[in-house]
């Protein structure tokens, strides 16, 4: 499994337009084929940082993914509303578990 996290700072005034290209992305994501889950949160310290979770099957499917019109689309339509670079860590996941948690 691969999961990308990517951290994404948004400007203030910017950041209902820009959860709102997050929403489509994400429902767009999870309808692709190879896409495990596809979220997006906000992170509660600072509300200008949104945060997407996407988890894929395997490297193909992340790699469609990128390549993909709609993330073409959106990262162009995102452009004006971020207010740094987003930082993105991918991670090549080889085992999970389920722990108990709040």
């Amino acid at each position: 499994m691969i999961v990308i996290h990517s951290e994404v700072p948004v400007k203030p005034d910017s950041r209902t337009a820009a959860i709102e290209l997050l929403e489509d992305i994400a429902d767009r994501s999870r309808a692709e084929s190879g896409v495990v889950d596809y979220r997006v949160t906000s992170d509660l310290e600072d509300p200008n940082t949104l945060r997407i979770i996407e988890q894929y099957e395997d490297e193909d499917a992340a790699e469609s993914h990128e390549s993909s019109d709609h993330v073409a689309e959106f990262q162009t339509a995102m452009e004006p509303h971020l207010a740094a670079d987003a930082e993105l860590s991918i991670y090549e996941v080889t085992s999970t578990r389920t722990a108990p948690g709040p």
